[in-house]
């Protein structure tokens, strides 16, 4: 595609919206779709769009823009938490992957280099994909979101010390220290640019946006040239794009402009986004792959397998429900664009050959269409899955936490988030005694509430019911919207024989009914009573 080719640029989008339309009538992932319009399009079908030129700056940019939604949306004392989990998650998948991958490799016949590389492709997963569908189903703020992004910017910043180590070995001059000399430089240069940055954020940003917030044009353009201004520096840098865009929204996550700024890029973010996965189904190349379905289907399988279950084990030893686990670990079921690039780079520099190159881009097209409808469905998957999961869980820890609590609790509280946190509030002050359940570390750990107990739990953990206060407390409440987790609480309370008020959250009409249904005593409704509120309230100002 030429730079100015405007026809063909028209003709590209008509493409696929009809193919977008087309997907959603047959309840197919937008992603897929866009993906196959990119090989429909690129040199492997028409040969309309190469994977550079207008369609590569337009892709550069909505990687940009997504990585500095998620890092305008994230809260910085949210890194004490999920820091942990996030660190020995990232670097346990890849450790794991790259050595059993390479294993898988050398039992395909593979020799010990065209081994490496494969098992590298397979080590790194999608953080634009993963953002993109977590923020789709509205799933960035919940815990295993939360834990994903964490690991994925783990696994990105491995990805660069790949790159050099790569480079540095296939230009290496005759001395030794050349590798080291060039790592040690990175850690410098990333040290500068996290200092820049946060000098940026406590001394020029919050007067420069209380000038540029006066007009919502003007702010909406400084977000865009700020996350595309980082990005471009941490490239030159010598880190991937998406770490500096990513900076870029974390520097900006304290101001009281964010959520402004957030939700007019969000349509920009969606469009743009649409030619990153032209560009990527432009950029596959299927040279041999005839010859190489066999392999192929083989790796395809253990990175849809096996880099969830090591995630799921890392995280059950880390004492998080295996719930979370399993929603966090689907994200990695694929492999990366980075993995492209790898194969690329490893072309070029004379390592492997061309029908490798092909090989990683057929495991790349499986993987990535595969984990998008695993991610799409994770909640309907895990219900399959539940009573084989639910065997792993290590509830030992958790319920040693309950020793210490008040077990003359009189009310259970599921949900520590924003409508439970207050409904904790206002119970507490009514003076009743509560014991709040949350499997978010981070909100047990914050509570401060006086007359509320906080507890780290699973509100679909049967076996934690054993744990509470149950012969004792008068209600059980969820404020958790979520009608299969209040399902499975109601389920458990009636196997351990509750006898108590029951009273779970729904913000559907069609969710409450079902609830309703199971015999609940009390539906909450926050938007419906919310609404009535309102309107009472303005037909009484009306009405003066």
């Amino acid at each position: 595609m030429e730079p100015y080719d405007f026809p063909l640029v028209a003709a590209v989008l008509a493409i696929s919206a009809a193919v977008g339309l087309l997907a959603t009538l047959l309840k197919q992932p937008l992603i897929v779709a866009f993906i196959g319009v990119g090989i429909l399009v690129g040199p492997a079908g028409a040969g309309w769009v190469e994977a550079e030129g207008t369609v590569e700056l337009l892709a550069r940019l909505g990687i940009a823009v997504l990585l500095f939604l998620v890092g305008l949306r994230l809260d910085l004392h949210l890194v004490r938490t999920t820091g942990p989990i996030a660190l020995a998650t990232g670097l346990g998948q890849v450790l794991f992957t790259s050595v059993i991958g390479f294993l898988i490799a050398l039992a395909l016949g593979m020799d010990t280099v065209t081994a490496l590389y494969v098992a590298v492709a397979l080590t790194f997963s999608s953080t634009i994909i993963i953002v993109k569908l977590l923020s789709d189903k509205r799933e960035l703020e919940q815990l295993h979101g939360r834990i994903a992004v964490g690991f994925l910017i783990v696994q990105d910043i491995v990805v660069v010390l790949v790159m050099i180590a790569l480079t540095a070995f296939g230009q290496r001059a005759g001395d030794g220290g050349g590798m080291g000399a060039e790592i040690a430089l990175v850690f410098a240069k990333g040290l500068g640019l996290l200092a820049g940055v946060a000098a940026l954020t406590r001394y020029v940003l919050p007067g420069l946006l209380h000038r540029v917030a006066r007009s919502q044009e003007l702010l909406l353009l400084f977000g865009v040239a700020y996350a595309v201004s980082v990005a471009a520096l941490s490239e030159w840098l010598g880190f991937s794009s998406e770490v500096g865009a990513f900076l870029a929204g974390v520097s900006l996550a304290g101001t009281p402009y964010r959520d402004a700024m957030g939700a007019r890029l969000v349509s920009l973010r969606d469009f743009l986004l649409l030619f990153f996965f032209l560009e990527l189904g432009a950029r596959l190349e299927f040279t041999d792959a005839g010859t190489q379905i066999a392999e192929a289907l083989v790796l395809s399988a253990f990175v849809l397998v096996g880099n969830p279950l090591i995630v799921v084990v890392i995280m059950v030893a880390m004492r998080y429900p295996v719930r979370v686990g399993f929603l966090a670990g689907l994200t990695v079921a694929q492999i990366s664009e980075f993995s492209l690039i790898l194969a690329a780079l490893g072309y070029s520099l004379g390592h492997i050959t061309g029908a490798t190159v092909s090989l990683i881009t057929v495991v790349g097209l499986v993987t990535i269409g595969g984990s998008t409808y695993l991610i799409l469905y994770s909640h309907q998957i895990y219900g399959r899955l539940e009573r084989w999961l639910s065997r792993f869980e290590r509830t030992g820890a958790r319920h040693a936490d309950l020793a210490d609590a008040h077990h003359d609790a009189d009310i259970v509280l599921y949900g520590l988030g924003r409508f439970g946190g207050l409904l904790a509030d206002r119970l507490s002050r009514a003076g009743h005694r509560v014991l709040a359940v949350d499997y978010d570390p981070h909100r047990v750990a914050r509570n401060d509430r006086a007359g509320v107990t906080a507890v780290f739990g699973s509100a679909e953990d049967a076996h934690f019911l054993e744990s509470l206060p149950l012969a004792r407390a008068r209600c059980v409440v969820s404020a958790i919207p979520v009608a299969d987790t209040n399902r499975a609480l109601l389920h458990g309370l009636r196997h351990h024989g509750y006898r108590g008020v029951t009273a779970v959250t729904a913000h559907n009409r069609r969710d409450a009914e079902h609830l309703r249904a199971e015999g609940v005593d009390l539906v909450i409704e926050p938007f419906a009573a919310a609404a009535s509120d309102a309107a009472a309230a303005l037909d009484g100002l009306l009405r003066d």
